[in-house]
């Protein structure tokens, strides 16, 4: 098989994990469950809040199951991820910020806010919650302006931390995560429909669980800024805001067991299992022995890469002739940013693991993000096969030095491979995927 047929095969692979993982579909699967609520607890209205990559397709899909009985509605997705469809005047459709939150965030969340306060005994809250959620909702503590809040975002994500850390941060700095959506809800009945996007799909990860019960403390959040050296390069406001919880000056977000949960409901309805599940499915019916070497790949993407070069050489050596194997991981790794370039975490990693298999034949490797974004690029992520390093120096190109600069992106777009989906409509995490071949 030649490396472009590989390249066509793996990019199929891709796309089948993409349409398990389709949020309409699984906010559709929950149609009974929503009017099981509405007649046990004598539902006269829902409101729809709806946050993340994925808001419109999952109120699509609510809409669909449940509209007339739907009150209102706010939803809020990234710049370009609202679509053409026009939703009726009852539901208000926002776009904003990520993974920096911006004023439209803002202006949108204050909505939500006033929303929620017309909940009562009789409301039915339905939260569509996916990736995307934290930079999306935002409203700041008081005495923290949406600036220092950029600021933090911006610099922790710089320095590596991974998404847990982030929201750890985000919940304690915030008005509306870490379960002060459910908060503000209580005594409305509050079902979380909820896309995951983060590894062990706690719902109090996802977009910093804004209606789950948050496990996380003012004291981690400190022991998250140590962790980065970071006291000395946050807002000062940031700063207090934490000193201030650690001391018990300022009450702590709604923790398990706390009454506003006693009327609430988290289901996870799609994640990157069911993208891995499907993957493998379809490579194994196209004649590849599958491997699923992980379903919680994080850390370092050049790390990653590197494990995941090591074990496609390993299989390879251990191959009979004939034989066709494909390895598949998922998961979100993250980039400690030290040079000046474009890139995400996928094309960084693909980029690393062409690297490592130069002048290997028969390997060829995928790294993409599900929701088609990488970063702050158009690209979903890269593909890459043995020839790229000898591509590149034909070229003039150094692979390495791109890589020392986070400039992966810049690679592509001048080599080929970048993987341009746009928006997917789904969001749950990575999937990387190596095609072998004795």
């Amino acid at each position: 098989m030649t490396q472009n047929e590989s390249r066509t095969i793996i990019l199929d692979l891709f796309y089948k994990s993409l349409h398990a993982a389709d949020s309409y579909r699984a906010v559709s699967a929950e149609k009974d469950r929503v009017l099981a609520i509405v007649r046990e607890k004598k539902i006269g209205k829902i409101f729809i809040v709806g946050v993340g990559k994925a808001a419109v397709p999952m109120a699509n899909a609510l809409m669909d199951a449940a509209g007339d009985l739907i009150a209102r509605g706010i939803l809020i997705t990234k710049y370009g991820h609202a679509g053409n469809k026009k939703f009726p005047q009852n539901i208000e459709v926002y776009e904003a910020g990520h993974p920096v939150p911006d004023g439209n965030g803002c202006e949108a969340t204050r909505k939500v806010l006033n929303v929620l306060r017309e909940a009562d005994n009789s409301t039915l809250v339905v939260f569509l919650i996916s990736g995307g959620g934290s930079a999306l909702l935002t409203c700041p503590s008081d005495g923290i302006t949406l600036k220092e809040k950029q600021t933090v975002t911006d610099i922790l994500l710089k320095a590596g931390a991974n998404i847990q850390e982030l929201n750890t941060i985000r919940k304690h700095i915030s008005k509306v995560k870490g379960g002060r959506l459910a908060e503000a809800a209580y005594p409305a009945s509050c079902l979380s429909l909820i896309l995951s996007d983060v590894i062990g799909d706690a719902p109090d990860a996802i977009a910093s669980g804004p209606a789950s019960p948050d496990p996380t403390t003012y004291a981690q959040a400190l022991i998250i800024v140590d962790k980065y050296d970071l006291m000395d390069k946050l807002p000062i406001s940031v700063m207090c805001r934490l000193a201030e919880g650690l001391r018990g000056d300022i009450p702590e977000t709604p923790k398990p067991g706390d009454a506003v949960f006693r009327r609430s409901e988290n289901i996870i309805v799609g994640s990157n299992m069911l993208a891995l599940d499907a993957a493998k499915k379809a490579a194994e019916a196209a004649g590849y022995r599958t491997v699923v070497l992980s379903t919680g790949l994080c850390g370092e993407a050049c790390a990653a890469a590197g494990y995941l070069a090591e074990k496609a050489m390993e299989y390879k050596q251990n191959m009979r002739p004939g034989e066709k194997v494909c390895l598949i991981s998922g998961g979100e790794t993250t980039v400690t940013v030290n040079g000046c370039g474009k890139g995400g975490r996928n094309t960084e990693t693909a980029l690393a693991f062409g690297i490592e298999i130069r002048g290997e034949n028969g390997i060829v490797f995928l790294s993409a993000g599900t929701d088609g974004q990488d970063g702050p690029t158009d690209a979903a992520g890269a593909i890459v096969d043995c020839n790229m390093v000898p591509d590149a120096v034909k070229q003039g190109l150094d692979p390495l030095d791109y890589l020392g600069r986070n400039d992966s992106y810049t690679f592509f777009s001048r080599t080929g491979g970048l993987i341009i989906s746009g928006p997917t409509g789904t969001n749950v995490m990575d999937i990387q995927i190596v095609l072998i071949e004795k």
